[in-house]
């Protein structure tokens, strides 16, 4: 069954590294609450995210807007899961952007709870999503990905770089970001196309 033209019940893996276990992507449900609010109280997380999740309420709220995304097919977020015997802790989030679904572009974006951080979690994640989005939307008129961060966020710089993504260009400061960002790009075909 499919919602939005997209398969209900996807699933996508990275395999382990020395660094950290195998990682299981899947979509947020309300089980994942408490590991939400864990996250979020993390001061780290909070400085660089819009949005807070500072109880359990807030956290149903949230995982509720995820699959109101995936329904609409416009917001592809994934729980990004660290497998380990007997379960897995969350360790993060990646998510796809796409407002005009027939448009050439899409956004793409993520974090990692503080436990996670360090161990290449990030990078991983953002690499599985970016082939599985240019693979199951080749044949829709899916171009490139942009990813986006504050200029003082090395650490997003580090993981776009990572996973593939090309720095662009500076944005200026747009509410209701106070800071320049940078624009990282990666193209389904490796670069632009000539013109």
């Amino acid at each position: 069954m499919t919602t939005g033209g997209i398969a209900r019940q996807v699933v996508l893996r990275a395999a382990a590294t020395a660094a950290g276990p195998a990682l299981l992507l899947r979509r947020w449900t309300t089980a994942d609450a408490d590991a939400l609010v864990e996250a979020y109280r993390d001061p780290v997380l909070r400085a660089w995210t819009r949005l807070g999740v500072p109880d359990a309420g807030a956290a149903v709220r949230w995982v509720e807007a995820q699959r109101t995304g995936w329904e609409g097919g416009g917001r592809l977020s994934f729980a990004v899961v660290e497998e380990e015997p007997g379960g897995g802790r969350v360790a993060g989030n990646v998510v796809l952007k796409r407002p005009e679904p027939a448009g050439p572009a899409g956004e793409v974006g993520y974090w990692t709870a503080a436990h996670a951080r360090g161990r290449g979690v990030a990078p991983r994640a953002l690499q599985v999503l970016t082939d599985w989005v240019f693979e199951t939307f080749a044949g829709q008129g899916l171009e490139y990905l942009e990813l986006m961060h504050q200029v003082d966020n090395t650490a997003s710089c580090r993981v776009a770089e990572k996973a593939g993504y090309g720095f662009e260009r500076v944005l200026p400061a747009v509410p209701p970001f106070p800071r320049d960002g940078h624009l990282h790009l990666r193209w389904a075909t490796g670069g632009p196309v000539p013109g």
